[in-house]
């Protein structure tokens, strides 16, 4: 797994529920060698027709980056369906599916939905799914930009691999997800 993990994706969906009792999906894919994660939608109501196009918007977002891929992690739910495979075997990227009731064989993007629900959705009361989305856009800029991972020698996914940080003389805090979540930063 190590020797491919940056050549593979892993899809994935988890719920929140809102303060108005209603179950949201929320739609993700997960770059494992660089742990960035794309959230790709949110719905009430998931389905196979609205999973797909959703698969091709992320290839497009990839862009020339796409051919670096060449596997898909996914688990067996309904919602992948032939059309849905279809988007990515087209870029040539092969799909991988988990076994039933393993959760672990898909950990990376297990370990994300709980990391996502206990610094973040668990701690807030999600109104709508409007909300949700606003919510998720801003949890994943942190997590993509200023989270650290330990696989990653605690860097971000976006940081640049060949940079060292020096110790800023001044550090300035910026509060994400008002204040849920906070950011430590160069003054400079």
């Amino acid at each position: 797994m190590r020797a491919q993990a940056s050549r593979l994706l892993a899809a994935d969906f988890f719920h929140v529920d809102t303060a108005a009792l209603t179950r949201l999906y929320v739609f993700f894919v997960m770059e494992v060698g660089t742990r960035t994660v794309h959230i790709l939608g949110v719905t009430a109501h998931p389905t196979a027709a609205w999973a797909t196009p959703l698969a091709g918007n992320l290839m497009a977002d990839l862009g020339d980056r796409a051919p670096g891929f060449r596997y898909l992690l996914r688990d067996r739910d309904s919602r992948y369906t032939h059309a849905f495979d279809a988007v990515f075997t087209a870029s040539g990227i092969e799909i991988l599916k988990s076994a039933p009731q393993a959760p672990r064989m898909n950990a990376h993007t297990e370990r994300f939905i709980r990391t996502a629900r206990a610094e973040c959705t668990d701690r807030l009361l999600i109104y709508n799914e409007q909300h949700l989305r606003h919510v998720l856009a801003q949890y994943a800029q942190h997590y993509n930009s200023g989270r650290p991972h330990r696989a990653l020698q605690l860097r971000a996914p976006d940081d640049d691999a060949e940079v060292i940080p020096f110790p800023a003389q001044r550090i300035r805090r910026h509060n994400v997800l008002g204040g849920l979540i906070h950011e430590y930063r160069d003054a400079a």
